[in-house]
């Protein structure tokens, strides 16, 4: 479930996120009144096997049954990890058009709220895989790996700090750089990081560990850069801000 809201007195329409059809946006009438139908398995992030019905006009498709695969329960008990769950869950409703499969960002999604719910690996060190794997998939992802304009690899810049360009996307070396309106400044460690989050697998892309100056760094690089190549802020990265302040 990416997303739930109330519709009138009793009904909810709620947002899933499928593996075969991608994005699909359902009603589920009475779902507020009735205590036996859907009780207590209607909840944000939940993994659950569903029936609906698809009625002859232009309406949304109705939800029949439901059935509670993983509930992923410490994610809603604690609201830090709540937050950041929310802005994923934000990321791709925003991104993702209706009936659009996506299996990839689907298995990404499942598996960043597997291991919140475990609680193996730190909140933030999670978010930056989701967004650096998500903006990839999005075919958004930051260029890295080379000057954006002099095509200087990263390893060959000799600074340690390198610009990073909102608006071109990506690494600018100091020769290229001009000015200081949309840049953010990376460590070449930060940037070794992310590109190797980026690329390796994810089983084993999750088990890395950041020092705090690259976690910190990370973090607030890609809350900068992602909200900006989506073109807007999302509701719940100012909550996620909010309480972590």
């Amino acid at each position: 479930m990416l997303r739930r809201i109330d519709f009138g007195d009793y009904d909810l329409i709620i947002t899933f996120f499928t593996i075969n059809k991608g994005k699909i946006p359902v009603i589920a009438k009475s779902a507020k009144k009735s205590k036996k139908r859907f009780a207590g398995i209607l909840e944000l992030f939940s993994v659950l096997d569903v029936v609906c019905s698809i009625g002859r006009g232009k309406g949304l498709p109705v939800l029949q049954e439901a059935t509670l695969k993983h509930p992923f329960p410490n994610i809603r008990s604690r609201i830090m990890k709540t937050a950041y769950a929310s802005y994923w869950a934000e990321l791709i409703n925003e991104w993702m058009e209706n009936g659009q499969k996506e299996v990839q960002l689907y298995h990404l999604f499942q598996h960043v709220l597997g291991e919140l719910d475990l609680n193996r690996t730190s909140e933030t060190e999670l978010s930056i895989l989701f967004q650096t794997r998500f903006m990839k998939i999005a075919g958004l992802g930051p260029n890295l790996e080379r000057c954006g304009i002099c095509r200087t690899e990263v390893e060959k810049i000799k600074k340690n700090r390198i610009k990073f360009d909102l608006v071109k996307g990506g690494i600018i070396c100091d020769g290229c750089a001009s000015g200081a309106l949309h840049k953010i400044s990376l460590s070449k460690g930060t940037i070794k990081h992310l590109l190797w989050i980026e690329r390796g697998d994810l089983s084993r892309a999750v088990r890395i560990r950041f020092a705090p100056q690259a976690l910190m760094e990370g973090l607030e690089f890609l809350e900068a850069f992602v909200p900006y190549h989506l073109g807007k802020e999302p509701r719940s990265l100012k909550f996620l801000r909010q309480i972590r302040e």
